[in-house]
C-alpha cells in the first residue's frame, strides 16, 4: 500500500457532476473570494471558546489574568501605598467611615486566533463534495469570520512546500487578507509541487513563532505528514496556546471503493488499484484505519481535541457542533463524523 494515498489523486470529486460552463472549474475543486466572503453570516453561531487567558496588550473581548485599568469593574479594596488615586472609590470610602478604597478592574485582552492550513499535494483530492483543500479553506474562512466577530485577531500559516505567514490582524482587514491568501494558495496548480517528508513537523515548528502565548490555534490537515517529532512540537505548542486539530478526510479514506479495478495516478506514475479480492479490500482498509488510529493517538497524547471533517460534510455544521463544546480536550469526534 506504499504511496496509495498519492496514487488515489486520479479520483475527482463527485460534487463536480453538475453541468459546468465551458472553461469553468468544477464546483468543489477551488474556492473563490465571493464564496468565502459569503460565509460571514454563517459564522455567527461559531463560538471560539478558550481555556487560557490571552497574552496580548490590546483591549478586546477576553478577560485576562492581569488586573489594572481596563474594561470591566472587578471589585473595590482598601487603599494601599502606591495605588493610583485616580481609581479611588469615593462611595465605598464614604460607607467605610472615611477609610480610603480603590477600584480594581478586570482588564480585557484581545486574543490571537491562528489557522494552520495544510495545502500539500495530497490535500488537492476528493471524490465527494469537494477537494480537501477546499474544505480546509472554507473552515479557515469560517474561523476567521468568527474570530473578528468576537473582536479577536486572525492570523494564519499556510504551507504547500513553502510557508505563507500572516501575522494576526484584527477586524475585517485581517479576515480579507486571509481570504485572499486562501484563494491564491488553493488553486489546483498551487498544490502541484512536492512536499518533503517532514513538512508538517517543520510547519509546526514555524507555527510556534507565529502563534504567540495565549493564541487559539486550529490545525487543518489530513495529517499524513506526521512523524516522530510531531508530538513534541504539538506538546510544546500546547504549553502556551489552545490547540484544536481538524482532520480533513475523503470517503475513500474511510472505506474502500466498490470491488473493481481502478486506474490511478499521482500525476507522474500510473498503476492499477485492484479491490476485487477480499485481501485487497482488507489491505486497503487496514492502511487507512492504521493512519486514522495514529492521528487519534497523537492527539490524545498531546491533549489536543480532534475533529474530523469529511469532504462531503457541511463544514458550518461540523464546526458548529465541535466548537459548541462537543470537542473534548484530548478527545475525538472522528467516530461521530464517519
Amino acid at each position: 500500500m506504499l504511496g496509495l494515498r498519492k496514487m488515489l489523486s486520479a479520483f475527482r470529486p463527485g460534487a463536480a457532476s453538475a453541468p459546468q460552463a465551458a472553461g469553468t472549474p468544477p464546483s468543489g475543486v477551488r474556492v473563490t473570494a465571493e464564496e468565502l466572503i459569503g460565509l460571514r453570516l454563517k459564522a455567527r453561531d461559531l463560538r471560539l471558546a478558550s481555556r487560557k487567558a490571552a497574552a496580548s496588550s490590546i483591549a478586546g473581548g477576553h478577560a485576562s489574568r492581569f488586573r489594572g485599568r481596563g474594561m470591566d469593574y472587578l471589585e473595590s479594596r482598601a487603599y494601599q501605598a502606591g495605588d493610583d488615586i485616580r481609581n479611588m472609590d469615593w462611595r465605598v470610602t464614604a460607607r467605610a467611615a472615611g477609610r480610603p478604597h480603590v477600584k480594581l478592574y478586570q482588564e480585557e485582552r484581545e486574543r490571537p486566533v491562528v489557522v494552520m492550513v495544510d495545502l500539500g499535494p495530497g490535500m488537492f483530492f476528493g471524490t465527494r463534495g469537494a477537494f480537501k483543500s477546499v474544505v480546509a479553506a472554507r473552515a479557515a474562512a469560517l474561523i476567521g469570520w468568527a474570530a473578528i466577530r468576537h473582536h479577536d485577531r486572525i492570523g494564519a500559516l499556510l504551507f504547500n512546500g513553502r510557508h505563507h505567514e500572516l501575522r494576526p490582524l484584527g477586524g475585517q482587514r485581517g479576515v480579507m487578507r486571509l481570504i485572499r491568501e486562501l484563494v491564491r494558495t488553493t488553486e489546483p496548480e498551487a498544490g502541484a509541487g512536492q512536499v518533503h517528508a517532514g513538512a508538517l513537523t517543520a510547519a509546526l515548528l514555524r507555527l510556534r513563532r507565529v502563534a504567540r502565548p495565549g493564541s487559539l490555534v486550529f490545525i487543518l490537515s489530513d495529517f499524513y505528514g506526521i512523524d516522530e517529532e510531531t508530538q513534541l512540537h504539538l506538546q510544546r505548542l500546547r504549553q502556551h496556546c489552545d490547540v484544536v486539530a481538524c482532520q480533513i478526510v475523503d470517503a475513500l479514506e474511510i472505506q474502500p471503493p466498490p470491488p473493481g479495478r481502478y486506474a490511478i495516478s499521482d500525476g507522474t506514475r500510473s498503476d492499477i488499484l485492484d479491490t476485487r479480492s477480499q485481501a485487497g479490500q482488507a489491505a486497503y482498509a487496514g492502511y487507512f484505519s492504521a493512519h486514522h488510529a495514529r492521528v487519534r493517538e497523537l492527539m490524545r497524547r498531546s491533549s489536543v481535541p480532534l475533529l474530523r471533517i469529511t469532504t462531503s460534510d457541511d463544514v458550518v455544521d461540523r464546526l458548529r457542533g465541535g466548537l459548541a463544546g462537543q470537542v473534548r480536550e484530548g478527545g475525538s469526534l472522528a467516530e461521530a463524523a464517519a
